[in-house]
């Protein structure tokens, strides 16, 4: 049986490699992964490793009533595809529209599975 679609992404992201599909009929990213391409029904979907660099669209900075602030934003990734995430390692205030960012991986304690954040692309690897 293949792997789901969700299967494969994860797989990637716990080898800390950011990976999305592409569709050749549609000629464009696709992302979040799925089994049939949203722009042309078809289902011949390519998985391909991103470069992990992006440039913030959107940002947000959310107060939990407990623990520190942080930024919720959205990436677009040089590749073509969109994604919710947060950029790490700066002052959630201080993350811009506008600004490159790099990926990287996102290991929480326990058996929470491995994400997506961003850092800003100037930073040390």
């Amino acid at each position: 049986m293949e792997a789901s679609p969700l299967a494969v992404y994860q797989s990637h992201l716990d080898k800390g490699e950011l990976a999305y599909q592409w569709s050749p009929q549609a000629r464009r990213a696709v992302f979040y992964p799925r089994l049939v391409c949203p722009f042309t029904g078809s289902t011949a979907l390519e998985w391909r490793v991103a470069s992990g660099l992006g440039t913030v669209y959107a940002t947000t900075v959310t107060h939990p009533q407990q623990g520190a602030p942080y930024n919720v934003a959205l990436i677009d990734c040089d590749e073509g595809f969109r994604l919710m995430s947060r950029v790490e390692a700066i002052d959630p205030i201080h993350v811009k529209i506008g600004m490159r960012v790099r990926f990287r991986i996102h290991k929480p304690a326990g058996e929470e599975p491995a994400y997506p954040v961003f850092i800003p692309a100037e930073s040390g690897p």
